[in-house]
């Protein structure tokens, strides 16, 4: 064998030291490093010049334990040797360098001279800086894992596959009630807690699942709480698969859906249903009758729609207040549910309006009419019978239409619209009623369609006209006029309000035909201020409850009066007695805004409706007019005299101008100058006539009857 000098052996044991896979520092006796290999020169960032010699102490050094914080220098590991002597394995450090932290894995060993004095201490390291950031990735993604589940409702849960085993957490228990799993948390404890309808479907799905390639899952369910009731749970998470897509466990968290389901029912029942008598509202109503329809024409038996509206409602509302409408409509509802079968539908579309659906009928006409109408003779009974309203005995009655169908060729609209026209049939012929519909109340509600066309057509073309019917005072001076509109519908077709204003005050065509007729009555009044004679007239407007109701009403009139120029303090607005049935405070507030333009109020057709002393202190009147009813009987009933006579005294008492319509006789007229009336009107002083030769018979200076 070849000769190996010292030299050599030397050379080969420092290249071995050079390329070990390892750093080894090697310390003196003092601490001072007297050996370094070039692998620890890379780990720690120093050169070798800069290592020999240095000690192992805070000057020199920076390490870290391994949860970050500085490590002291007597734990730093050479002088962990050093002191005792031993060696120490296993320790991780991290070197703080100017570029960063690098961890280390070290181990350290004494090494003894001959006769057993510590001479050096061997310092090997590994760079393990790169497990050092997984394991803080992983902690810190553990640790925002914890925190997530902490903060959160969701319980997790884990079932291994291959041995059967499931955990269940801590809040998985709580989520039922439990404090703990101790004694039921075996594996077949969530499936002995299932609801008995949930436990077909349940196994249905894990059973598709499992060999299905899907890795996550979503499903809801109910597991029984410890007092008993059910608990909705959501149930989702991941499934573990092997490589041939086998299922080795299934992790998931429940989310406790309690409060998500009652907040489902909340937005339910306020879509569906009557918030104030807990009814099905128009909305269940109208998808509740397509299912009856489709039952309707599968079974080949007649239904039946009942709409009910309660009567003189909206006095009992207007008068009473709307907490006593409200008892009422809660009563309501209770004595129809009393009354009609638990199959029967049952809906409050609004207001005071009900709607009952009778099914499975008979399968002929006549036999299901006989059906209907017994159940309607039963809720009239029911609804007729005395209301306890706080301290207040109420009595009402209802309306109710009828309107049978088969399901064949019908639509819910056309349901609805029958029944409604019955009810209003029930209503027109003397409440209290029950009306099955037929084909000519949809001809009159046709009728009533064509003749509001017509109306407006009619608004738009200019062919509602003003009338004046002329008023005298007690020495037959003329005083003013009343307003009177027609409808100049065709070529010599003239007709009077009475046969249109009640229908334009249930269509609502009142307000623009109102607006209409005072825009008119404005114009006039300007145009008549100039001339000597009617000038000095007062002018009087009929105004409708709708009118006064209207909340941009004074507005209104206070832009016609600017457009026009016509001098306010001539304008009288004539509200009826109707007006005392609304809201009081409402409409006194408006008369008080139009009575600040300079506008006057007189009060028609006095002592036939609502009226009372109070109403007449409350309200900014100017006049009060004497019905034609009492004016007309005079010399004939002495009450009506009386009446006349308690009315010209009261409007005295009150400052109030008297106007007396409809007188004919001279008798009449006599009577109400002797009493001290201050105007009058009526077919003996003068007929009502077109504006145009109203103001060419009044306008010149011989005035007289016309």
């Amino acid at each position: 064998m070849p000769h190996t000098s010292p030299a050599e052996v030397l050379f080969s044991l420092d290249t071995l030291h050079d390329n070990l896979p390892a750093g080894v520092v090697v310390h003196a006796a003092d601490g001072r490093i007297v050996s370094v290999n070039r692998l620890a020169q890379e780990l720690l960032g120093r050169s070798e010049a800069e290592l020999l010699g240095l000690e192992a102490n805070a000057r020199n050094w920076m390490l870290l334990r391994a949860d970050g914080t500085p490590l002291p220098i007597e734990e730093f590991p050479t002088n962990v040797v050093l002191a005792t002597g031993r060696k120490l394995s296993g320790m991780v450090a991290g070197v703080v360098r100017p570029d960063g932290v690098c961890w280390l894995l070290c181990n350290a060993y004494p090494e003894f001279d001959g006769a057993g004095k510590l001479r050096h201490v061997v310092v090997c390291f590994t760079d393990c800086t790169a497990l050092k950031v997984t394991q803080q990735t992983l902690e810190k993604s553990e640790e925002r894992l914890r925190l997530v589940l902490k903060g959160s409702t969701d319980a997790p849960w884990d079932w291994d596959l291959v041995t059967g085993d499931v955990y269940y957490s801590e809040r998985w228990w709580n989520m039922l009630g439990y404090p703990s799993g101790e004694g039921l948390d075996d594996s077949g404890a969530w499936v002995r807690m299932l609801h008995p309808d949930d436990d077909p479907m349940v196994k249905e799905y894990v059973a598709e699942l499992l060999p299905s390639k899907r890795d996550s899952f979503s499903v809801e369910f109910r597991l029984q709480h410890r007092d008993g009731h059910y608990v909705p749970v959501l149930s989702r998470g991941y499934v573990l698969r092997d490589e041939q897509g086998k299922a080795l466990r299934i992790s998931g968290v429940n989310t406790d859906l309690t409060e998500r389901k009652r907040t489902e029912r909340r937005i339910y029942e306020l879509a569906y249903f009557d918030h104030l008598t807990g009814l099905p509202n128009r909305r269940f109503l109208i998808e509740e009758l397509e299912h009856v329809l489709a039952r309707a024409a599968r079974s080949g038996h007649y239904s039946a729609l009942l709409y009910l509206d309660l009567d003189n409602f909206k006095l009992l509302n207007d008068t009473m207040g709307h907490d006593l409408g409200d008892m009422l409509l809660l009563q309501t509802a209770h004595r129809l549910r009393n009354t009609v079968r638990h199959s029967d539908q049952l809906a409050r579309l609004g207001g005071d309006e009900f709607v009952i659906v009778l099914e499975n009928l008979s399968s002929t006409a006549d036999g299901a009419a006989a059906e209907a109408s017994r159940v309607v003779g039963k809720l009239l009974a029911a609804l007729a019978q005395p209301w306890q309203l706080d301290s207040l005995l109420f009595k009402t009655t209802a309306s109710i239409g009828v309107t049978l169908f088969s399901g064949t060729g019908t639509n819910i609209e056309t349901v609805l619209k029958q029944a409604d026209l019955a009810m209003y049939r029930a209503k027109a012929d003397g409440r209290n009623l029950a009306r099955f519909f037929d084909p000519s109340m949809q001809d009159a509600a046709d009728r009533r369609a064509a003749f509001e066309t017509a109306m407006r057509n009619g608004l738009s073309l200019g062919q509602f006209c003003l009338y004046c019917q002329p008023q005298f005072d007690a020495d037959d001076r003329l005083v003013g006029a009343e307003v009177l509109v027609r409808w100049q519908r065709g070529e010599g077709d003239l007709i009077g309000p009475d046969q249109f204003i009640g229908f334009a005050e249930e269509s609502g065509l009142i307000l623009p035909l109102g607006e209409h007729v005072l825009k008119e009555s404005c114009r006039a009044l300007a145009r008549w201020h100039l001339d000597p004679a009617l000038g000095r007239l007062k002018l009087a407007v009929n105004v409708s409850v709708q009118q006064m109701r209207d909340p941009h009403f004074p507005a209104t009139v206070a832009t016609i009066l600017g457009g026009t120029g016509a001098p306010p303090e001539r304008l009288y607005l004539e509200l009826t007695e109707s007006v005392f049935a609304e809201d009081t405070q409402e409409i006194t507030q408006r008369m008080h805004e139009l009575r600040s333009q300079g506008i006057c109020f007189s009060l028609d057709d006095f002592g036939t409706g609502y009226s009372s002393l109070a109403y007449l202190k409350r309200f900014p009147l100017s006049a009060l007019k004497i019905d034609r009813s009492f004016v007309r009987d005079i010399g004939i009933d002495p009450g009506s005299a009386s009446i006349v006579e308690a009315i010209i005294a009261l409007a005295r008492q009150f400052k109030l101008e008297i106007v007396a319509e409809g007188v004919e006789y001279e008798a009449q007229r006599d009577f109400l100058v002797d009493g001290g009336c201050s105007s009058m009107q009526g077919y003996l002083l003068g007929r009502p006539m077109p504006i145009t030769e109203f103001e060419h018979a009044y306008g010149t200076a011989g005035i007289g009857h016309a």
